[in-house]
């Protein structure tokens, strides 16, 4: 009996424990779910840009692993300088709470102490923008951009710190507080171990200068560590390219001198012995003759080891296997060394791969131009086989267009090992401008212009103009219309129509007139060269003839007709049309005037210009040109004074007055013109921009007109140097040259600075 009580009783509180259980569970499973989560404290950061980067949501359980997380997480959006948790019970589960304190923000930075180098530079190098959150590593970071910005302009001993200031609305102020010091420069470069190679050779190479003028002026006798590696590249890269493939330079050592109050940096140098080329061999997939490709090989066997020249070699090899289509070609240069008689085998392996045709042509970034005005210049097209040498031509091409600001076309490889495709990348320049204002030039003096003009008209390629200039000597209506390709088919066409006036020193001209021409190409001269024929009439009046001038000048007053055509063939190979650095333009014409084609003037005009441009170092060029006339007067017509020779100016002998050189009258001296004509030009163009929009240069210009019954004769040629600058501005080119005339005679300028703005160069 009193076993079954027991047992009865153990029952019951199984069951009333199970049912407290049962009831509780939910309870206590409620407390550990997240009811609400809040964020506290913040001003300037949105609530929902924080509780985005966390992991707690309402109705998750709450984990203090989470939350721990959820914290570093919010730290890591590097706006907060505090942020804490706080957890309350809530109705239905557990409410969190994220208290964050925000980072002041920088409201200003101010320089103290900065006299040498100016506040808006110091801004750019700290990192540090207004209006952002306050961050002490940055701070800290900015100190040593300072110090190393002062010191890569010779302050070394430059003391710069920091103060942070409190202001109003959690906003702070940075105070960088600066002690410039004087600067510090390298006095002495000591070189150690070099017995071949002298001092002054590795100096010259080298970019870190010891002070002097020119590297006071460059700046490159500071103290620049990332400079001295630099250099300590180079001297090895000289040495390699002088057959000391086993040189080595070891790091600068860097001192400071008090006797000579500055810096004395050391290099050492082991030498090693030089090495000369004893076999050059070529090996692999040859697609041309040995001997053939041998050619482009400039290193030859006894020539003193140079690593540069192999690279070189290489591009060279490259480029051949190129122009056969193999875009891909690999070639590796396989070198054998001889210690004891110090001689270099060399052998250029080379892997052909797969010969290249172009798979696909993209063109990017023109806005204007059409593409088929971009398709028709290149010299590949899609299912062609690769070729360098068109590639290179496709470039000179676009950039002969004059539309481009810059032009690259880009290699990759296709969908399969033979196929490329080409990326035609171009920057549109401006090609279309609306003026009116006034201008100058000391051939027109002061004038008045309204000018629309277009070079790509449509974005086809084609140019109109029309010209309304007044005032000064020169007035002039002028419309002009031009399309490069008629019919789809690269014959070129052009219309002009004009009326101007001009007043001499002895008489005054109207003209109005028009012509007409037709241009084509002539292939099987080569791809650069065009022919053209035009024809040009011209009612001229010749008035206000002063009443002393020559009687050839009296002669010709009244209106007289021009009928004529001309037959021309021109040669344009330059590399670009605004700056060229290699090529040339060539330029011959004949033009019959009269005879079957009527008129008042009757005669044969001779016209020839070469002129031709030679890329030196740091882009700078020669160009040299040289300019032929000769006219032949014929029966039944005249050969008015204003159709013969003159010269002077700008465009011609600068030094020399507009038009100054001629023959004159042995009675009057008044300039009459020569019916022969010669000129000779030479210029050195520096780029002083990168874009070259802005141009120095010195030029040597020589010339001279004779009479029909003169020989040409160089002994006789007027001479002049000078020098100038030149700039594609906003309002239009401006040509600033200031000419010294060599052999000037009594009645002619000594010197003449010519000013020229809106017109070409």
């Amino acid at each position: 009996m009193v076993c079954w009580l027991r047992s009865k009783n153990r029952v019951i509180f199984i069951l009333f424990f199970s049912f407290v259980l049962f009831y509780l569970k939910p309870a206590y499973s409620q407390c550990n779910i997240v009811e609400d989560v809040q964020v506290q404290g913040n001003h300037r950061i949105e609530k929902e840009a924080i509780l985005a980067v966390i992991r707690t949501r309402p109705g998750s359980r709450l984990d203090y692993e989470t939350l721990d997380k959820d914290l570093r997480d919010i730290y890591r959006m590097g706006y907060f300088s505090d942020v804490k948790i706080e957890v309350k019970d809530g109705k239905r589960g557990k409410i969190v709470i994220f208290i964050v304190k925000e980072k002041p923000v920088i409201a200003k930075i101010i320089f103290e102490g900065n006299k040498k180098l100016k506040e808006d530079k110091l801004k750019k190098e700290i990192g540090i923008r207004l209006y952002s959150m306050l961050d002490y590593n940055a701070l800290r970071q900015s100190i040593n951009k300072l110090k190393e910005f002062y010191a890569a302009h010779g302050y070394y001993k430059a003391q710069i710190s920091y103060e942070v200031i409190p202001m109003p609305r959690n906003q702070v102020a940075i105070r960088y507080k600066i002690k410039e010091g004087k600067k510090v420069y390298i006095k002495k470069i000591e070189i150690i171990g070099n017995k071949k190679i002298s001092d002054k050779q590795i100096k010259k190479v080298m970019i870190t200068k010891e002070k002097g003028l020119i590297s006071w002026f460059k700046g490159t006798a500071f103290l620049d560590k990332k400079r001295l590696e630099y250099d300590v590249n180079k001297i090895t890269i000289f040495y390699h390219n002088h057959g000391f493939i086993e040189a080595k330079v070891s790091d600068p050592k860097i001192r400071y001198d008090k006797k000579l109050d500055g810096f004395v940096v050391t290099f050492e140098v082991y030498e090693g012995p030089q090495y000369h080329v004893n076999r050059v061999s070529i090996t692999g997939d040859l697609v041309r003759p040995a001997d053939e490709i041998m050619k482009v090989i400039k290193l030859k066997k006894g020539d003193v080891f140079n690593r540069e020249q192999v690279r070189k070699d290489i591009e060279s090899i490259k480029k051949l296997y190129a122009d056969e289509g193999y875009a891909f070609a690999e070639v590796i240069p396989l070198s054998k060394k001889d210690t004891e008689k110090h001689l270099v085998d060399l052998i250029y392996k080379i892997s052909k791969g797969p010969k290249v045709r172009i798979e696909r042509i993209n063109i990017e970034g023109n806005t204007i131009t059409r593409d088929k005005v971009i398709r028709r210049e290149l010299k590949l097209a899609e299912g062609d086989y690769f070729s360098g040498k068109k590639l290179q031509d496709s470039i000179d091409n676009l950039n002969r267009l004059g539309f481009f600001k810059d032009v690259k076309i880009e290699k990759r490889r296709g969908s399969a090992p033979d196929k490329m495709i080409l990326d035609v990348k171009v920057k549109e320049a401006p090609t279309g401008s609306f003026s009116f204002g006034a201008g100058f030039s000391t051939m027109d003096r002061l004038m008045g212009s309204i000018e629309l003009s277009r070079d790509n008209f449509r974005g086809l390629g084609e140019r109109i103009g029309i010209a309304l200039r007044f005032g000064g000597v020169t007035s002039l209506f002028d419309i002009d219309y031009y399309k490069p390709w008629m019919f789809d088919k690269p014959i070129s066409g052009e219309f002009r129509a004009f009326r101007w006036r001009r007043d001499f020193d002895e008489y005054s001209r109207k003209s109005v007139g028009g012509s007409i021409s037709l241009g084509f190409p002539l292939k099987r001269i080569d791809e650069y060269t065009r022919g053209w024929i035009e024809y040009e009439f011209d009612s001229a009046k010749i008035y206000d003839v002063y009443p002393y001038s020559s009687y050839v000048i009296r002669a010709m007053e009244g209106t007289f007709t021009t009928s004529g055509i001309s037959f021309g063939i021109n040669r344009i190979s330059v590399d670009n049309i605004r700056y060229p650095t290699r090529g040339s333009l060539n330029r011959f014409s004949f033009e019959y005037v009269g005879g079957i084609l009527g008129g008042d003037n009757a005669y044969n005009k001779y016209l020839a210009q070469s002129t031709w441009f030679f890329k030196l170092k740091w882009d700078t060029v020669i160009m040299l040109q040289g300019r032929w006339g000769r006219l032949q007067k014929r029966s039944g017509g005249m050969l008015p004074v204003y159709e013969k020779f003159f010269i002077g100016g700008i465009d011609t002998v600068r030094g020399f007055n507009y038009q100054e050189i001629s023959p004159r009258d042995p009675i009057t001296l008044e300039k009459i013109g020569g019916e022969k004509m010669m000129i000779y030009n030479v210029e050195y163009r520096v780029p002083v921009t990168k874009d070259k929009s802005f141009i120095a240069l010195a030029f040597f210009d020589t010339g001279n007109v004779w009479r029909a019954s003169e020989d040409y004769s160089f002994s006789d040629m007027r001479r002049s140097i000078g020098f100038g600058i030149r700039w594609y501005s906003p309002m239009g080119p401006i040509r600033i040259e200031w000419g010294f005339a060599l052999n000037k005679k009594p009645y002619e300028t000594g010197s003449k600075l010519h000013f020229s703005m809106g017109s070409k160069f």
